[in-house]
């Protein structure tokens, strides 16, 4: 994983605002988008989700704690904040986003709207 600069939303890039960005999994279905993010290290009390008009920013920051007595030689990990940013489709409810985050990986899921769900016509027969 790299160091990224990342571009805030009127193009510009922070000149402090150094983040990883992490790995993210996305899956569609007929019922609507499902995310995996891959963020080790990051406690849950350190995981920022917000939705504003048509973007998803997934931000957190690593807690890594060294045991007391205990001295880091070598860090894979020289960044301690993870940050990304999905710009929405109309199609979406960005209102009914559910979130789940178990063992570092979070799981996002967010549901088609109800105009873009596929849905079975039934035809009358006379």
């Amino acid at each position: 994983m790299s160091d990224t600069n990342v571009t805030n939303r009127t193009g510009n890039t922070p000149r402090n605002d150094v983040y990883m960005t992490p790995p993210v999994d996305v899956i569609e279905d007929a019922s609507g988008i499902t995310l995996y993010a891959d963020l080790p290290g990051v406690p849950k009390d350190k995981l920022n989700l917000q939705v504003e008009a048509d973007a998803l920013t997934i931000e957190g920051e690593v807690s890594l704690v060294a045991p007391e007595g205990i001295e880091s030689l070598h860090a894979e990990i020289s960044l301690p904040r993870y940050r990304r940013v999905f710009t929405l489709s109309k199609e979406l409810d960005a209102e009914h986003v559910n979130a789940e985050f178990k063992h570092g990986v979070l799981k996002l899921h967010i549901p088609k709207a109800a105009q873009a769900r596929p849905r079975k016509i039934s035809v009358d027969v006379h």
